[in-house]
């Protein structure tokens, strides 16, 4: 049988030949299973500038292991990679990586206490989608931190607190709503629906976007729609006085409000940026960055 490079998780495996794909048996992916890829995109996303590899494929790696240890099957292409990245399925903070890890000592075990090993643990910090073992051995000390895990040389038990959290999240996690105030210039609304809307969403949050000027598509601003909201960013670029409004009836709920605001605005404001504190973003790549490590902490 032929072998090849994972792109995904360095391992050289056996590959199988089906149709227009290769199957890849076996690698740090799919610990005894497999996945399939599409043979005419290895090249390009062999090809991809080093650090659009260091920040997606190890997501990519994670995303094959869950699948395939729900034994669902996985098939992939190129132009599947960044959708996969940017799903808000994607775990981003240290608290729902732990649970992905809690998820899997839980379908590979009865009840609590029962040992899973994990080996080698070298190559498994894809378990929790992290980027390095040093983040899954961190992760790995909180959960025992917390009386959810215990560890035992390459064996580990969930607890009888850590077996009934993962059982109750086992569903998956209700996203929190959250209400996104910004201008409806056409060119940043499309920037925040398809980029930064997703990343609000692997935060845990499930944003509502609404405008501040009459369009055809704007969503009317509604105060119990704010009211029942867990968190708001209010982006100021625009200078709207709803969107100061808004945030200010939001701030007198006690519901936290991210501000934001494009430099090109960050001089002009209604009021003194040291009082509210935006964060200054000059493009929505920038600012989806800020965003994420902001609702990581």
């Amino acid at each position: 049988m032929n072998k090849k490079h994972c792109l995904f998780c360095d391992e050289i495996v056996p590959i199988k030949p089906e149709g227009d794909y290769d199957r890849y048996i076996g690698c740090a992916c799919s610990p005894g299973g497999f996945y399939s890829l599409r043979r005419d995109s290895y090249e390009p996303i062999n090809s991809l500038p080093h650090p659009k590899k260091r920040d997606m494929l190890h997501l990519i790696s994670a995303y094959i292991r869950e699948l395939t240890d729900c034994d669902e099957k996985v098939t992939l292409a190129a132009n599947d990679l960044e959708p996969i990245a940017n799903s808000p399925k994607i775990p981003v903070t240290i608290e729902d990586k732990g649970n992905r890890l809690l998820q899997y000592l839980y379908r590979h075990s009865e009840g609590p206490e029962e040992p899973v090993v994990i080996q080698p643990l070298s190559s498994s910090y894809n378990l929790t989608y992290s980027p390095n073992l040093q983040e899954l051995v961190y992760i790995i000390d909180k959960l025992i931190n917390e009386q959810l895990l215990i560890r035992e040389g390459m064996s580990f038990k969930l607890t009888g607190k850590g077996w009934s959290e993962a059982a109750a999240n086992a569903g998956g996690k209700k996203l929190k709503p959250c209400v996104v105030l910004i201008s409806d210039e056409g060119d940043l609304r499309t920037e925040w629906l398809e980029l930064l809307l997703p990343k609000i969403e692997q935060c845990g949050y499930l944003p509502r976007l609404l405008t501040h000027t009459k369009t055809q598509s704007r969503e009317q601003y509604s105060l119990e729609l704010i009211a029942d909201s867990k968190l708001m960013i209010a982006d100021l670029s625009g200078q709207s006085p709803e969107v100061y409004f808004a945030a200010g009836y939001a701030l007198g709920l006690n519901i936290p409000v991210i501000w934001t605001v494009n430099g090109s605005d960050a001089d002009n404001l209604f009021v003194q940026i040291q009082d509210i504190r935006p964060m200054v973003w000059d493009t929505a790549e920038e600012l989806a960055v800020l965003l994420q490590q902001r609702l990581s902490l």
